[in-house]
């Protein structure tokens, strides 16, 4: 089945646009965008739907607010007919660095409030991850003025840099697979 769901988790609002916790959606607009696809407001997110190459790419940001993504999430991979492992949650991650992202085709919530929504909603932690480092630049007891502040101006050319690499990322997974993409991603090191 050539049908993938791209889940970019975020908070709906313009407080929260371009904040370290809003990566995911940062990261699938740029993939709509490359793809010439405009986003719509459906039932629990803003979709959009783009082909490439024959395949077809449900993208959403749910506007459930990031401690309910599971429930955008699973509507949407009920209702479009994707499979689990042909979904692709994008995460900001503070235990990466700045410089690093990861992929997996599985794994814990690590603490992270959407994916911890999601898992308890899918009853699963087998469905495949784009983790974007955010760093963890910040004094103890601050995490959350962090993850919820906008990116720093140094730090700008190096983020998009990144947003870049993971619309790439996307498609490979769908055109090259998981284990490849890992093992072509995982190991890179970004600099500004």
């Amino acid at each position: 089945m050539n049908k993938y769901l791209i889940i970019g988790l975020g908070n709906p609002g313009s407080e929260y646009q371009f904040t370290r916790h809003n990566i995911g959606f940062d990261v699938v607009n740029a993939f709509v965008l490359k793809h010439n696809g405009s986003f719509r407001t459906d039932r629990l997110a803003e979709v959009a739907e783009v082909k490439v190459k024959g395949r077809t790419f449900i993208c959403i940001k749910p506007t459930t607010y990031m401690n309910l993504s599971g429930k955008a999430f699973k509507y949407w991979m009920d209702k479009e007919k994707v499979l689990l492992e042909n979904t692709f949650t994008i995460v900001d991650d503070i235990a990466l660095p700045l410089n690093r992202i990861r992929v997996r085709a599985s794994g814990s919530d690590a603490g992270h409030n959407g994916l911890k929504d999601i898992q308890a909603v899918l009853a699963t932690d087998k469905y495949p991850k784009l983790r974007f480092g955010i760093g963890n630049n910040y004094p103890k007891g601050m995490q959350a003025d962090f993850v919820l502040g906008k990116w720093l101006p140094e730090e700008k050319d190096l983020v998009w840099k990144k947003i870049e690499k993971c619309v790439e990322v996307i498609e490979s997974f769908a055109f090259a697979g998981i284990e490849r993409t890992m093992n072509e991603v995982n190991k890179l090191e970004f600099n500004p």
